[in-house]
């Protein structure tokens, strides 16, 4: 029997105790999240049930009007799509330094890891404002390719989905090789050299242990940057022109520009929908790996 099991019987009261101890030192992280996302998640499902004005009484005109316009459906699909893309790229390009970080004995470690994560301390719009300078018609790549005469027009990374999706990728990488160095700590170096050792090669040991063992830090990766990739508003506003309309700048629009505040906050309730369809769908691939 172990100690807390000895320590529980000799004190009847210990272990009703421990949960009240427990309990208190959960209770402010709870009221932090009671007053900073409950409530003013009551707030805005309470707002997209308003009527044709706010103060209205309560109907489901908004959620009629976001279901039966198939715009609405095309924007969905175009956040979907958009965080998708930007999830798959930023964890493939972002895996290999990430596992790099992880494994490498070098004293540089720790300042390679700053250098990486270094653009998480310039705000979203600065970068994206670079992006628009590296990627418009007359930028700095479309320049210097007209400059060398490898184009005659300048090529379209502006103003459309492309654009938006490489400055995503380029601004939420930092995100993905921290979790994915955080993940990689349960990769076990003796499993590689077991593997070696029976005649594996690098690529074998490669595919059969370390990218097995790495797939929940990467899983995690992959759902932190699809979630700020569609919720993102900034760069597919700026970057994308106007011309690209994921529920993030839909939800701008209506809230700001045409003051449709029950259509915005309905809007918001399908994006956090996504989000609870896709952390379910997580919780459930993780439980497969794990099992």
């Amino acid at each position: 029997m172990s100690a807390a099991a000895v320590g529980a019987a000799a004190c009847p009261g210990a272990a009703g105790r421990s949960r009240f101890d427990l309990a208190m030192l959960a209770l402010p992280g709870l009221l932090v999240l009671l007053t900073t996302f409950l409530l003013p998640m009551a707030w805005l499902a309470r707002v997209s049930l308003d009527g044709s004005s706010v103060g209205s009484a309560w109907s489901w005109q908004a959620y009629a009007r976001i279901v039966g316009d198939g715009y609405y459906w095309q924007v969905a699909w175009n956040t979907l799509v958009l965080g998708a893309v930007v999830s798959a790229l930023t964890v493939v390009l972002a895996y290999p330094l990430a596992l790099f970080l992880s494994r490498t004995e070098s004293r540089w470690r720790g300042v390679l890891l700053v250098l990486a994560t270094a653009p998480m301390l310039v705000s979203a719009v600065v970068r994206t404002y670079g992006w628009m300078v590296l990627l418009g018609n007359q930028g700095v790549i479309n320049s210097t390719l007209r400059s060398l005469g490898l184009i005659h027009a300048p090529l379209a990374l502006s103003n459309n989905s492309l654009g938006a999706t490489i400055a995503l990728v380029e601004i939420l990488m930092p995100y993905a090789i921290l979790t994915m160095t955080g993940g990689f700590g349960r990769l076990d170096r003796h499993l590689e050299d077991a593997a070696a050792s029976l005649g594996a090669n690098r690529l074998r040991v490669f595919t059969r242990v370390i990218l097995p063992l790495s797939l929940p830090g990467v899983f995690t990766a992959a759902l932190l940057v699809f979630i700020l990739a569609i919720s993102s508003f900034v760069t597919p506003r700026l970057i994308g022109g106007g011309r690209v309309f994921v529920l993030g700048t839909e939800v701008f629009n209506e809230a700001t520009v045409t003051l449709d505040w029950p259509l915005a906050a309905a809007l918001s309730i399908v994006l956090l929908l996504l989000f609870g369809g896709v952390l379910a769908g997580y919780r459930r691939m993780l439980h497969t790996l794990e099992a």
